[in-house]
């Protein structure tokens, strides 16, 4: 069993081991950790170790390179990188007794800066590629070694077919084969936190000994996945949309609800709720400084008492509540506001979507044994007022009775505030 808080600084910041998945998919060991402003799921990567320096290699400067282009072989290199995936253009092979290899002064992981004085650090793959094959036969480059690159680029080196990146000639020893290092190499993204994880956690669960003929030794450190900022975020136990109530685990969602940690298992249920309790105090903190800072831009009857997510049942295929969708609940002045994303500024705050009067509605808290479904710390919300808003009762829940208190009270003040108002008036 994994320790479920291997350190501990505060409530408010803390690092425990737990375990990630997408909710389908097996969870795998992740560590969370938690500051004041975000919640952030890493996982445990293995660093090769660096190689020993090349002693003929000048490191980390830049340095001129002549080569004569080859009849047969062109400049004898191939490469890859290029500004579309975010990479310098680097020497990924350089082909034995070839024009490159005949310098003595290139290596695999140097980085091409300049082709004959003209800078192409900023060119795409294929536009590098094609200034390399139209340089002439008298070629300068201008470089710098990269040494971390080194070891991944001799790595894919093996075994690879290529052909030369400055003439597009096949390699002697390459007839017929197609240039993976140098023409058709992409980088492929995949959406969604779950890509982060790829081969690396694959790696790590291999049995040592499939792992090691392929592995380089190393040691093993923790990358960050997912960052979730807390900020008007929320922490939620329930599936997404539904009133299942997830064992043993929770879900973390920004403000804007995609950015998801993804759902977090915890083992122990006392770990499991000092996490929530943890996560929820620094979203209340985080959630009432942003509604401060509103205020200050706000008049003394128009402050907003409440900020903070609820979910709205709502009816579905005639049986009511089975689905719930969530709203960003603002209570300022006399006017209970509905959002579907939190506002990030004062002209967002004015730009509520869907806005009732506080005097015109009626607001009650919903009985354990009234509530319509597993959902608890439920409230009712009943307007009076003509308009487009959906007739008859609408029915929120709150993550927690902590919560469902908030609102209540917070609903009670803006209540007598607004009656206090409209005397005056």
């Amino acid at each position: 069993m994994m320790t479920p808080i291997e350190e501990k600084k505060d409530d408010k910041i803390r690092t425990g081991m737990v375990q990630v998945s997408d909710g389908k998919s097996r969870p795998m060991p992740a560590r969370l950790a938690l500051t004041m402003e975000a919640v952030t799921v890493q996982r445990e990567i293995l660093v090769p170790p660096q190689p020993p320096r090349d002693s003929r290699v000048p490191h980390a400067r830049e340095r001129m390179v002549q080569i004569t282009r080859q009849k047969v072989g062109g400049l004898g290199l191939s490469i890859k990188g290029g500004s579309e995936h975010k990479l310098p253009i680097l020497i990924s092979k350089i082909y034995k007794d070839q024009a490159a290899d005949q310098t003595g002064q290139l290596f695999v992981g140097d980085a091409v800066i300049k082709v004959n004085g003209e800078y192409i650090t900023a060119c795409k793959h294929d536009d590098a590629v094609n200034i390399l094959r139209n340089a002439g036969d008298i070629v300068v480059l201008t470089v710098k070694h990269y040494r971390a690159a080194t070891p991944f680029l001799q790595k894919q080196a093996e075994g690879a077919s290529d052909t030369d990146s400055s003439t597009g000639d096949d390699h002697p020893s390459l007839h017929n084969k197609v240039d993976d290092n140098c023409n058709t190499e992409k980088t492929e993204t995949n959406g969604g936190w779950q890509s982060a994880w790829g081969d690396s956690q694959e790696a790590l669960s291999r049995p040592s000994s499939v792992a090691s003929d392929r592995l380089p030794e190393g040691t093993k450190e923790w990358v960050d996945v997912i960052s979730v900022p807390l900020m008007m975020g929320y922490v939620t136990r329930y599936v997404l949309g539904t009133d299942k109530l997830r064992p043993g685990a929770f879900e973390v969602r920004g403000a804007r609800t995609h950015v998801t940690t993804g759902i977090i298992h915890v083992d122990e249920p006392a770990a499991l709720s000092h996490w929530l309790k943890s996560i929820s105090d620094n979203i209340m903190g985080l959630t009432n400084l942003q509604m401060k800072l509103f205020n200050r831009h706000l008049a003394g009857g128009e402050r907003i008492e409440y900020m903070g997510w609820v979910q709205e049942g709502e009816v579905c295929g005639g049986q009511p509540w089975q689905t719930y969708r969530p709203k960003f609940l603002i209570l300022k002045g006399t006017d209970v506001m509905l959002f579907d994303t939190p506002p990030a500024n004062i002209t967002e705050l004015a730009k509520c979507p869907e806005t009732l009067k506080v005097y015109q509605t009626m607001f009650r808290t919903v009985k354990e044994s009234e509530t319509v479904d597993w959902r608890q710390h439920c409230f009712l919300v009943q307007s009076s007022a003509p308009g487009p808003s959906p007739a008859g009762p609408r029915y929120f829940s709150t993550e927690t009775r902590q919560e469902l208190l908030r609102v209540e009270a917070a609903w009670t003040a803006n209540i007598v505030n607004s009656v206090i108002r409209l005397g005056v008036s």
